[in-house]
């Protein structure tokens, strides 16, 4: 099994406001479903109102990010899934739920995690 990170950035989403609960209902149901089909593994909205840090070696912070990269905001879930087919459909499933496109990524197999 393969962990896929699927996501989209926060400007994406758009909807009507009156929408608003409907998309809430309709992504949390996505995400119950993957949960009871055993393929969720973590998931969340990043906290735009909490500035990010950079935390040093020597454990030095500093405000922002890496030099040249954008700040990550959105919404991201990481299902484990038996192939690069099902997590494109479970991606579908979100964009739906969302109504925005999905990115999806497959994390790296790493023995050691």
């Amino acid at each position: 099994m393969t962990k896929y990170l699927i996501s989209f950035p926060s400007d994406a989403m758009v909807f009507p406001e009156e929408d608003f609960q409907t998309v809430v209902e309709d992504s949390h149901a996505v995400i119950a479903e993957a949960k009871a089909a055993g393929v969720y593994v973590f998931g969340g909205g990043i906290d735009e109102a909490v500035d990010p840090v950079l935390v040093a070696g020597d454990g030095t912070v500093t405000e922002g990010t890496h030099p040249g990269h954008q700040v990550p905001n959105g919404g991201y879930a990481i299902f484990e899934l038996p192939t690069r087919q099902a997590a494109l459909e479970w991606a579908a499933k979100i964009a739906v739920a969302c109504r925005c496109p999905q990115e999806v990524r497959q994390f790296g197999y790493d023995p050691a995690s």
